[in-house]
């Protein structure tokens, strides 16, 4: 009879935590249904706000262009002729060897932008959605000498941009460039790189010359970036490549406590942002065995997760984020590096 019982209890404890686990797994399907419910109302909503671009390609103009149809050209892009030159230099320049063949390289990679123009209303759609007062620009492909500094211009809501740093980063236009830099030059960046241009635009510069507000300040603008392509895969929305993500996700508590044993947060130091902020090769942590593995840019995704913990642990606006200076963003966030 003991045994009996026994045997009774331990059936009814095993249905009960059969019973426990199914409900929780059940709870976290349908948190997870209410979360992809909840995505899907909102990009309905953001698809219905009317943006329509067209894309006007000034670069097969001008690689066309003769003496009898450059007025009609320069008074249609009056700002793309600077008046300090002359006709006799535009007509030069169009009949140049490597203008010729820029031009050419890309009339092949780029044919037609149908494609690009989708996307990019889809761009513009997400940053309405967030921003109203944003307004749809006058789009205009240029090339630009392979300027790579410029290959996304965002004035006078005029957004030019220049295909020729777009071939693919082992064009042969590009062998004099270094790696870090041309690694880039690809189509599917054209996209994130225009909507870095708009995030800064939104996001201000702080006064503060620390670290961390410089973190903080590439962390919001990430996380605009982030909003405004919610498809688009994280490492790409960086300019990494998939291992450099997984790197730094990998290493994030390494590369906190770095910078938090050295003291680099509330540091002024001018070095740290070449070192952790900008391009470059890789980040330098001055460490022979993590250097030349480190991507390069690691504070930006420190920021970003920084800016990210702040928004999800308080009830706070996005433009109360914009507007919020590093130091309370960073208190408040609540940040734990993954590890």
């Amino acid at each position: 009879m003991a045994l009996y019982s026994g045997m009774v209890y331990l059936y009814k404890r095993d249905n009960m935590a059969h019973i426990c686990i199914k409900s929780i797994i059940l709870s976290l399907i349908f948190i997870f249904l209410a979360g992809c419910n909840k995505e899907d109302k909102l990009e309905k909503e953001i698809a219905e706000i009317p943006v329509t671009i067209t894309i006007e390609r000034f670069d097969k103009a001008f690689s066309k262009v003769d003496q009898k149809t450059l007025p009609a050209l320069k008074q249609q892009y009056p700002f793309l002729f600077p008046e300090k030159y002359q006709d006799s230099f535009w007509i030069q320049k169009v009949a140049d060897t490597l203008q010729i063949e820029l031009a050419n390289q890309v009339a092949k990679k780029y044919p037609d932008l149908s494609t690009l123009k989708i996307k990019l209303e889809g761009l513009l759609q997400h940053a309405k959605y967030y921003f109203p007062e944003i307004t749809e620009p006058r789009v205009i492909t240029i090339t630009n000498d392979v300027d790579y500094h410029n290959k996304i211009i965002l004035a006078d809501d005029l957004l030019l941009i220049a295909l020729d740093t777009y071939l693919g980063k082992d064009h042969y236009f590009y062998e004099s460039i270094q790696e870090y830099i041309r690694r880039n030059f690809k189509s599917d960046q054209i996209i994130p790189d225009i909507a870095t241009v708009y995030a800064k635009q939104l996001v201000s510069l702080s006064k503060s010359r620390t670290f961390l507000s410089n973190l903080v300040y590439y962390g919001k603008v990430q996380y605009l970036i982030d909003l405004f392509l919610p498809k688009y895969e994280e490492y790409t929305k960086l300019g990494y490549s998939p291992e450099q993500l997984e790197w730094v996700r990998v290493n994030e508590e390494q590369i906190w406590r770095y910078f938090i044993d050295k003291e680099t947060l509330y540091s002024t130091d001018a070095d740290l942002s070449p070192r952790f902020l900008y391009p470059a090769p890789f980040s330098k942590f001055d460490l022979e065995e993590i250097d030349k593995e480190a991507p390069d840019r690691i504070g930006r995704y420190i920021g970003w997760r920084i800016v990210a913990s702040y928004m999800e642990n308080n009830n706070v606006s996005l433009r109360q984020l914009l507007m919020m200076d590093a130091e309370t963003i960073f208190n408040k966030s609540k940040y734990k590096p993954r590890n």
